[in-house]
């Protein structure tokens, strides 16, 4: 018989102190709980937890280390039309785990609490099926790691570029990584891998969620896999598909080593969360843990039917923020992170979904609230997609303080821009910060991560390749994924022969990074966009661990050249403070001198309103005053910076742009041109009152000539 001390309701989860190890489980509304102990054969020894603390579970085993494997089963009604799914025969996983060993295995056993039978009635009748032999096991860790030093980054949100990847994808297929290595979290943190992070010059990369998954049953049967994973099932593990190391608590460490790797060039690690959901899906779904461990508690379930969940997720549940104990599950799972991982900060998955306190998205919500006080979670990086699928989720602009937003307006916007359907006023407020969206409530330009493609997409090389979504490898009669109707394609779908067309293509794609990595605000680049990586077209990879996701690094002439030009914007971005402002634009000086900003006419004459409402103006240039930046160094220097001049030409036609009078600057050199992007830098000078030619869909950057050259003058 295995001894049993009564132990602590706290911490959550399995807590080994070096001699024992304390479990502890929540659920409202069982009726009894067992704790059942793997051996390396996997022979399964249940205990029984009597002991019970406001609503926790829990137990002190004696002798039990790092490295056990364990699970729950838990006893209580199956009622599904009152909201209670308790099927003690079905093994669930614990939701504090801080390790799990791999994948369910769905022909071993059946997952689902109820004998599928075709009908849409079948769940209201419990499966007495054990499925242990399906289900993967928590094991208990050891927490100690030598972080040796390690040091938070700590980049200002004014001076973060982000770069959104997969730690899988990512050296999936580098050849310069070790081979044991690829799609890992070791790989990730490889030398080579960290070199083209710090070559590009990102300061920090946004990893799709790492959380441990479990894959759809549907997948399984078609051969694929979730590999987005947006699928989550334990909120305190690595997933263990992404260790190189092994499965049985190594992934914790080796996860532990990445963020070092990354701090150590001086890299932060944001980690995209999907705590709106989980992998049970809805009344049809698996039981993996929560569905099994308290339903009623973990989900929002309909009021007048609770044997159905309310989804604001399109995926069929929606977690239950409003519950205590659900909303200390998520803040717990994020000051693990935080503070044990040392990752820097996260992004939300369908952040709508977890503000809404009965119904309706609440800006004061609970959620907020409790993240706004928290002396850790308060000082981290906090990213909102400010959206979910449900009724008012649209949220862009919405979210407190502290919290940053994917702004979705300034996509849309830039891609309609250059896609020859908006007019420049469409462009303005999105290339200076969206003051529109973000000033009112007292937040700061770099309230507004912007972005042009993201893994839920077309990428950047696709996005001016393809005007049809081309998602046949997903096996749902290309149905999936959303009709992409902002891409452009020069009026050739896919691969092509014709040179103008791919000189277009590329110079297109230069022009949206360009405007993305020289826009106020945080910029976020797709993994892959630097070297044109495609999909082929498919706008919704997220089941294709395949070569359809991995990055190819077989790099030719124009992939190359492409990779040297985003290194080049980045560094001009990074250089000089006057593209990514602490501050909104005034679009004036307060002491009546030159003005900190200005839009312009291709006749060089400043924009009217008049000019501004008309819509088939595609033909606009911005000044930017180095010398109007309003703040000091730390030594309390004012800040001066170059003053640049940037023209946008979305026209069909090339345009001859008369540049501004004396006043803004008398001589310029071109920085930066997308039609030409081998031009070096101040080799060709341009005067005040002088016609520069700007390609049809193109962009130029100049920079003044400082006083102290000779012939310049501010």
């Amino acid at each position: 018989m295995t001894e049993l001390w009564p132990g602590s309701p706290f911490p959550l989860g399995a807590a080994w102190d070096g001699h024992g190890t304390n479990f502890a489980l929540f659920s409202e509304h069982a009726v009894g709980v067992e704790l059942c102990l793997f051996d390396e054969e996997g022979v399964e020894t249940r205990v029984a937890l009597t002991e019970r603390t406001a609503h926790h579970w829990h137990a002190y085993l004696p002798g039990v280390q790092p490295g056990q494997h364990y699970a729950y089963r838990v006893q209580g009604p199956f009622d599904p039309e009152h909201g209670h799914r308790f099927v003690p025969q079905k093994l669930l996983l614990d939701p504090y785990a801080k390790a799990i060993e791999g994948n369910v295995d769905w022909d071993a056993a059946n997952a689902l609490p109820y004998v599928p039978d075709g009908t849409d009635t079948a769940d209201l009748e419990p499966d007495d099926e054990d499925d242990a032999d399906a289900i993967p096991k928590c094991i208990v860790v050891d927490p100690a790691f030598d972080w040796q030093g390690d040091e938070l980054p700590r980049t200002p949100w004014a001076d973060t570029i982000i770069y959104e990847t997969h730690v899988r994808g990512f050296t999936r297929q580098h050849p310069g990584v070790p081979e044991h290595l690829r799609g890992t979290y070791g790989g990730l943190a490889s030398d080579e891998a960290i070199a083209h992070l710090i070559d590009l010059g990102v300061t920090a990369v946004e990893l799709l969620p790492v959380h441990h998954i479990a894959d759809e049953h549907f997948l399984h049967d078609k051969g694929l896999t979730n590999y987005w994973g947006y699928s989550t099932i334990g909120y305190f593990a690595p997933h263990a598909g992404y260790a190189a190391t092994g499965r049985r608590g190594e992934q914790v460490h080796e996860f532990k080593g990445m963020v070092k790797a990354l701090h150590r060039a001086g890299i932060e690690v944001i980690l995209d969360v999907v705590y709106n959901h989980t992998a049970e899906g809805n009344h049809l779904g698996p039981m993996l843990s929560f569905k099994g461990i308290d339903n009623k508690a973990y989900y929002r379930l309909m009021p007048d039917d609770p044997r159905f969940y309310m989804d604001f997720t399109g995926t069929g549940n929606s977690l239950n923020v409003v519950n205590p104990g659900v909303l200390r599950l998520i803040m717990d799972s994020l000051r693990y992170w935080a503070v044990e991982c040392h990752v820097d900060g996260f992004r939300f998955d369908l952040a709508s979904a977890l503000a809404r306190e009965l119904y309706d998205v609440d800006r004061l919500s609970a959620f907020f609230d409790v993240i706004h006080q928290d002396p850790v979670l308060s000082q981290v990086k906090l990213i909102a997609e400010p959206w979910d699928v449900g009724p008012g989720g649209y949220q862009v602009g919405n979210f407190p303080v502290l919290w940053t937003e994917w702004n979705g307006i300034y996509r849309d916007a830039v891609r309609d821009y250059w896609r020859g359907q908006a007019p420049v006023s469409s462009l303005a407020q999105r290339l200076t910060g969206s003051s529109d969206l973000y000033e009112s409530d007292g937040r700061n330009p770099f309230a507004s991560i912007n972005f042009v493609t993201a893994h839920d997409g077309f990428t950047l090389h696709d996005l001016v390749s393809y005007n049809e979504k081309h998602n046949d490898a997903n096996l749902e009669d290309n149905q999936d994924g959303t009709d992409d109707n902002r891409s452009w394609n020069c009026g050739v779908e896919g691969p092509t022969d014709d040179p103008e067309i791919n000189a277009l293509r590329r110079r297109q794609q230069r022009n949206f990074l360009t405007t993305l990595l020289l826009s106020q605000g945080v910029p976020m680049l797709l993994g892959g966009d630097e070297v044109g990586r495609t999909q082929d077209g498919n706008n919704n990879g997220w089941c294709q661990d395949s070569e359809i996701s991995w990055f190819d690094w077989d790099l030719d002439g124009d992939r190359t050249s492409l990779l040297a030009f985003t290194k080049r914007l980045i560094a001009l971005r990074r250089a000089h403070p006057v593209f990514r402002r602490r501050d909104f634009l005034l679009g004036r000086d307060p002491d009546g001198g030159v003005p900190d900003s200005w839009w312009f006419r291709p006749d060089g004459r400043r924009m009217t309103q008049r000019d501004w409402d008309r819509d088939d103006a595609h033909v606009i240039g911005l000044f930017l005053n180095g010398d109007a930046i309003p703040y000091r160094s730390e030594r309390g220097e004012p800040i001066r910076d170059d003053s640049f001049l940037l023209l946008a030409n979305a026209h069909h036609e090339d345009v001859d742009f008369m540049l501004p009078a004396r006043r803004y600057g008398s001589d310029w050199t071109i920085e930066v041109s997308s039609a030409d992007p081998a031009i070096e830098p101040g080799q060709q000078l341009v005067q005040a009152r002088a016609p520069l030619k700007v390609i049809a869909r193109s962009l130029v950057l100049l920079k003044r000539v400082s006083p102290d050259v000779e012939g310049g003058a501010a």
